[in-house]
């Protein structure tokens, strides 16, 4: 089946967030006596949203939260979160440039475990937001990754069969809900060896290295 519609990812594909993500856990977990490092982040709590990654970092840990402190968590990380995001450019080299250059082409649509709030100010920092169809963001489906609920409603979204849209992800979680979900895939190994993206029928170095020629290539042959 021919492509007819792209989903990205955000975090990790489009903008070199993740960094940020973790400083904004470490300032906030600090406190409670629990130090995350960046391997520990990547390998346990990358793929979740801040529910999913609070709930499992306190589980982890021994550290007993109730449904109103992990609110304020999720809260106050959102806050640390939004400053550093505003003290600079975040998106990846080539990353606009690829979204203009599929999105002259295909619709695109945005399937993420990040809040709605920060993928916007993102996407209007770099004047990309019109480019996007939509965002599925976390709170969007009743599951997140890797359950195949959140590119169940991109597919839904951009009104096509999951087989012809492709999916844009640069972590296992991901690449698993997408694949659960019917959607071809193509991993960008920025935050993990390629080697441990190879399920994915694509894999790519960078997202500067992703063209119209190669998806029609692979995809539409």
């Amino acid at each position: 089946m021919a492509v007819q519609a792209i989903v990205f990812d955000f975090d990790g594909v489009l903008a070199d967030s993740e960094p940020l993500h973790l400083k904004a856990y470490q300032a906030l977990l600090e406190p409670h006596g629990i130090h995350l490092d960046h391997r520990t982040y990547c390998e346990r709590y990358l793929g979740y949203d801040d529910e999913g990654a609070l709930k499992q970092i306190a589980e982890d840990n021994g550290l007993m939260l109730g449904d109103e402190e992990l609110e304020m968590l999720i809260v106050e990380k959102g806050h640390v979160f939004e400053a550093l995001v505003g003290s600079r450019d975040v998106l990846y080299p080539g990353a606009a440039e690829c979204v203009r250059r599929l999105a002259a082409v295909w619709p695109v649509g945005v399937a993420s475990g990040a809040l709605r709030a920060d993928i916007d100010l993102m996407l209007r920092g770099a004047q990309l937001r019109d480019r996007f169809r939509f965002i599925v963001a976390a709170g969007d489906t009743e599951r997140t990754k890797p359950a195949p609920d959140p590119y169940l409603r991109a597919a839904e979204l951009h009104g096509v069969a999951p087989a012809a849209c492709v999916a844009i992800e640069d972590s296992r979680w991901g690449l698993e809900s997408a694949r659960a979900a019917g959607l071809r895939t193509v991993a960008i190994s920025t935050s993990y060896d390629a080697s441990e993206l190879g399920d994915a029928d694509l894999v790519l170095p960078d997202i500067d290295a992703l063209e119209v020629e190669t998806l029609r290539a692979i995809f539409d042959s």
